[in-house]
């Protein structure tokens, strides 16, 4: 394997390959400067969600950041609860006004509706994107053929599944996503541990969160984690992670 890539080509930028997930976030006066000195200190992906926070995660990356800088990825997620199609253009335009922008880089369904037909919910983020008010669409928690069937309404540029060291259920879609050039954004990207892991980190005086993450990095060129902290020392920790490099033998034995 060669040499991993400290960036990935999407929404017209190269993005770091590790964001920032901000399922804690709340709307203080310390979260708004963590996220500021956050794309300071690099961060070019921010993950929100509608219902993280009961909403305050959106409107503190609204408070803080907006408007958005040109190198800088928002993105978030309506959907979660079902409740059908009006429910979700409902939640769609209530990211908007609370990230304060008029368009969104990357907006995903968070998960499929259980009464409603994928390619009848996407049809709503169609709208969006056809409009251009969301760049690009994303699918959360899917499998390939969910890809597949939501690819004949709107293009997918992300798929956000639940991936780590722990849980890999998920090696066909990111193989899949590899194969096709689509980003793939693993949550609860540092479950795992265990005795290889910690001598690992030991030998290149690395945390393990930092060996977890250049792991996922180098599993597939389309990896982005975004690991969830509000900790700008975390952050800078976590970022340092794309500057570890994983040997062959390393890597293999994770």
């Amino acid at each position: 394997m060669g040499a991993v890539t400290k960036t990935i080509p999407f929404a017209g930028r190269e993005l770091g390959r590790i964001g920032l997930g901000t399922n804690r976030l709340t709307d203080t006066p310390d979260n708004r400067a963590f996220l500021r000195a956050a794309v300071e200190a690099g961060v070019q992906m921010i993950d929100s969600a509608h219902l993280y926070s009961s909403g305050e995660s959106e409107r503190t990356i609204g408070a803080a950041l907006a408007p958005f800088a040109d190198e800088l990825v928002v993105a978030t997620k309506a959907g979660y609860h079902g409740g059908g199609t009006e429910r979700l253009r409902e939640e769609i335009e209530e990211s908007f006004e609370r990230l304060r922008t008029d368009v969104i880089d990357l907006y995903y369904l968070h998960r499929l509706d259980p009464e409603v037909a994928l390619p009848r919910t996407l049809e709503v983020l169609a709208e969006f994107h056809a409009a251009g008010r969301i760049r690009n669409v994303g699918l959360s928690e899917v499998t390939v053929d969910q890809i597949l069937l939501g690819r004949s309404v709107v293009p997918v540029a992300a798929v956000q599944n639940e991936y780590s060291l722990e849980r890999r259920k998920h090696d066909e879609v990111v193989d899949f996503c590899t194969e096709e050039g689509i980003l793939f954004v693993p949550f609860f990207p540092l479950r795992g541990g265990g005795k290889t892991l910690d001598e690992i980190a030991a030998r290149l005086s690395a945390t393990r969160q930092q060996v977890k993450l250049a792991w996922l990095v180098r599993r597939s060129d389309v990896m982005l984690p975004i690991p969830g902290t509000l900790s700008i020392d975390h952050l800078r920790s976590n970022l340092a992670a794309l500057d570890l490099e994983l040997s062959d033998e390393d890597y293999a034995a994770l």
